[in-house]
């Protein structure tokens, strides 16, 4: 290869040393400073890295003590659906001793809200049956007192009873 094409060569990649490859001065300061340049790099990132594993075990810390406080909710939440169905219970029991002239099977429901609307509906039935039986009362109203005379039916009567009817009736004038 001619001596140009060397140096062409040369050009665009490293540097010509002399001394047989032996790097210049000023290289090796350059690469002592891209040399410090990666240490400190990795001083860097091996510092980062240390937070980022003190952080992740911060986390994971935080994280088992908010599953354990998650149980124990999830436990006290148990043992609060537990008191709770047994009050709404008795307070169903309470309220059909309380209303007996509703039927027991009428009221109903799965929480307090729910009873209380069955028996706002049970006693709003029970009103309209009363007045209904109340209007229906008025209208056969039978009045006060003896019947008022009137001749006696002799339908359905055999000739017997027909003739002692008769005589009855010329006998008492």
């Amino acid at each position: 290869m001619p001596e140009e094409e060397k140096k062409e060569e040369n050009k665009e990649g490293a540097q010509e040393t002399p001394n047989n490859g032996a790097p210049v001065p000023e290289d090796l300061d350059a690469i002592k400073a891209q040399l410090e340049e990666e240490k400190n790099a990795k001083a860097a990132a091996e510092t980062a890295l240390a937070e980022k594993d003190a952080l992740i075990t911060d986390l994971q810390n935080q994280l088992s003590e908010a599953k354990k406080g998650s149980e124990a909710v999830a436990a006290e939440l148990t043992q609060l659906k537990d008191v709770h169905s047994k009050a709404v219970a008795k307070y169903l029991g309470a309220v059909k001793v309380a209303n007996p002239t509703i039927p027991g099977d009428v009221i109903a429901g799965g929480t307090i809200e729910e009873i209380d609307a069955s028996v706002a509906k049970a006693l709003s039935i029970a009103e309209s049956v009363k007045k209904s039986i109340e209007a229906q009362a008025k209208e056969a109203k039978v009045p006060a007192g003896a019947p008022p005379r009137g001749e006696i039916s002799l339908e359905g009567l055999s000739p017997r009873e027909k003739i002692a009817a008769g005589i009855q009736q010329k006998g008492g004038m």
